[in-house]
């Protein structure tokens, strides 16, 4: 499709430096401009990661969200604010006639994700969120295997993890941590991951009620490490876990009733110029006295690199999301799914705070 989507970002935080070089080789976008509260701080970030990834036009530097929005020659707008302040940049983004990707997790709660996703809808904006992993092509690959009847069977357990171990400056400062701008701590910046995994393993269908439970949290209740089971129609059950307290792991077991596929990287792929998982089949023979499992285990893979280049799953977000700007047909599968998603994180975390009590799905 030919033209070209025009950006805006909204914020200088952390991640937006990673998908700058996401608009960068993409192949059809063009950052417009950089907005913070600061005029110098939206100047030293383009003027770093102009020496990084340099665009062939610099960004334009902005001392407001505000004069962004108000711009005509900007068509996106990508808001990486703390989700504690999301809400209302996001709304006004919709207002102003901007197409919204956003930060994970969307919301505080899922009311106001349902006012931020019904008020693009409303303007015939396209909303998204971040999620790289659902552009990534080992995906498409890993779908056909799960629906081919016979490398894994009828799906009946679905396991994830995605940690990492934080060290004592992020304990003590990062706001992923503080209740005011991230509430749901390692739930919303890690269990976000591990929930639409799950739910994409199983084509959107919702649970039928949840458990959770915070095993560890700040003084002011954000949690660091948590754990969760999702209960399925079908006798079909999964579970989470998600921290701040254990080493770096983002994996994911999908199990069957004729064998399992494992993601060992589903989050952030290992290094390298191909992503992928493996199948496994394992048979237990008995002959005489000899007790043998046997491990028959097949790996699948695509041609794609891990980060920072054209075919990564980050570029494909952005390059996916310019195609539906300039299609002028805003897709409302998209939004649907982060609805889907910050309902189940949401009763996970209300189940957690009392006790572990099951919570129904409406």
């Amino acid at each position: 499709m030919a033209g070209t989507c025009r950006w805006g970002i909204l914020g200088a935080a952390v991640i937006a430096r990673k998908n700058w070089q996401s608009l960068r080789q993409s192949g059809n976008s063009r950052l417009v401009a950089v907005a913070s509260r600061s005029l110098d701080r939206s100047r030293q970030f383009i003027a770093e990661c102009q020496a990084s990834v340099p665009f062939e036009t610099a960004p334009e530097p902005l001392g407001s969200y505000e004069e962004l929005l108000d711009r005509q020659d900007i068509d996106a707008v990508y808001i990486p604010l703390p989700t504690g302040v999301r809400k209302e940049w996001v709304i006004k983004a919709a207002r102003a006639g901007k197409h919204v990707m956003a930060e994970k997790p969307v919301g505080t709660t899922l009311a106001d994700v349902r006012e931020m996703t019904a008020a693009c809808e409303q303007q015939g904006v396209q909303f998204m969120d971040g999620v790289m992993f659902m552009h990534s092509e080992r995906l498409n690959q890993l779908r056909a295997v799960l629906d081919d009847g016979q490398s894994v069977g009828k799906i009946r357990r679905i396991a994830t993890q995605f940690s990492f171990n934080a060290n004592a400056d992020f304990h003590q400062s990062n706001i992923r941590v503080q209740d005011s701008l991230e509430p749901y701590g390692c739930l919303g910046d890690l269990g976000w991951y591990n929930i639409r995994f799950i739910l994409w393993t199983l084509g959107y269908a919702m649970p039928t009620s949840v458990t959770g439970r915070i095993l560890k949290a700040t003084a002011g209740g954000v949690p660091l490490e948590f754990s969760a089971e999702l209960f399925f129609p079908d006798d079909v059950s999964a579970s989470f876990y998600c921290s701040f307290l254990t080493e770096n792991q983002q994996w994911a077991n999908i199990s069957g009733t004729k064998g399992f596929a494992t993601v060992r990287d589903f989050v952030l792929p290992f290094y390298g110029n191909e992503v992928g998982f493996s199948v496994t089949n394992a048979a237990f023979q008995v002959a005489g006295c000899d007790f043998n499992m046997e491990d028959h285990t097949r790996q699948h893979s695509v041609p794609e690199y891990s980060n920072s280049h054209a075919t990564a799953q980050e570029t494909r977000l952005f390059r996916k999301f310019s195609e539906l700007v300039l299609s002028g047909k805003p897709d409302p599968f998209w939004p649907e799914i982060s609805v889907k998603t910050q309902q189940v994180m949401d009763l996970c975390l209300a189940s957690a705070r009392e006790d572990g009590k099951k919570k129904n799905v409406e």
